[in-house]
């Protein structure tokens, strides 16, 4: 998953096209919609291409998250680390600087990794609904 966490550097652009005070939910949905334009080779997608998607869409939510927030008050955009663990790595986006060296706390690493855990492992909710009625469709899940 680490290794599909970057992003293509044009979607850098698409947030600069935002207001400062735009909501950051407002640009990831904008900027997840947009991974189809750099993924045109699932645009058709066969069986065989599902696990490949799902390990796209997990490695770069994080990164596309991040980046709205940082975004959303003004400071620059923190690249991946393929070094971090999962939670370790969306905590360094997050709050990492340019200009300095971001420690990540392991008590707050551990409760979000937690926190992370249990939503994955939620049950039948709203968000778990509407994907497996688009998946069930057939739609393509960046578009």
């Amino acid at each position: 998953v680490a290794h599909h966490s970057l992003v293509h550097e044009r979607l850098h652009y698409l947030f600069q096209t935002f207001c400062n005070s735009s909501h950051p939910m407002a640009m990831m949905l904008a900027a997840v919609g947009s991974l189809s334009a750099f993924y045109p080779d699932l645009l058709n997608f066969k069986d065989a291409d599902y696990e490949l998607t799902a390990i796209r869409m997990i490695a770069k939510i994080p990164t596309i998250a991040t980046m709205s927030y940082k975004y959303s008050i003004g400071q620059p955009f923190i690249y991946p680390d393929n070094s971090l663990d999962f939670t370790e790595n969306f905590l360094h986006m997050m709050f990492a600087m340019p200009c300095t060296k971001y420690k990540v706390n392991p008590i707050i690493k551990n409760a979000l990794n937690k926190i992370f855990i249990l939503h994955a492992d939620h049950e039948q909710n709203a968000s778990t609904s509407t994907v497996r009625i688009a998946g069930s469709s057939g739609a393509n899940p960046f578009a």
